[in-house]
């Protein structure tokens, strides 16, 4: 029963960080229109900020935590699949490295990449994550 509940809270964490990684670089890309030391460049510091501190960072930590303890309490070590998940997470939680850096970049007025950038990053996340969806489901290998 312990495994149900952990996987139920792995999974709306897993939704909660996903939500954050797609909506975050949205932002920077809004962010990039507004004039640095605008009121609306202020507003958007903010709201990257509280998203990545308030949503997004517990929400991978809580992911991480409850994945690896479903791994281990399902045996599922030694499954193939398991190590692509593994491997897509950690190429996911770069991603969010990469972010977490991006919100002091914009904080400090030093961006100097351009929208478009931020529009093509958004795909990153969403690419990686049907992956892991299709590892957990399928379980191909």
């Amino acid at each position: 029963m312990a495994y149900l509940w952990i996987k139920a809270f792995h999974v709306i964490a897993v939704i909660a960080w996903m939500a954050g990684m797609l909506y975050l670089p949205r932002l920077f890309v809004y962010h990039c229109d507004a004039p640095k030391g605008s009121i609306q460049s202020d507003t958007f510091k903010i709201m990257e900020r509280r998203l990545l501190k308030a949503i997004i960072n517990p929400a991978m930590v809580l992911t991480w935590v409850l994945g690896l303890i479903l791994i281990w309490q399902g045996g599922w070590i030694a499954s193939g699949w398991i190590h692509a998940k593994i491997l897509l997470v950690l190429i996911l939680s770069g991603v969010h490295g990469f972010l977490s850096k991006t919100v002091k970049v914009f904080a400090a007025d030093e961006n100097v990449r351009p929208a478009k950038f931020y529009r093509m990053l958004n795909e990153v996340p969403t690419v990686l994550m049907i992956g892991i969806v299709i590892l957990v489901i399928v379980k191909p290998f």
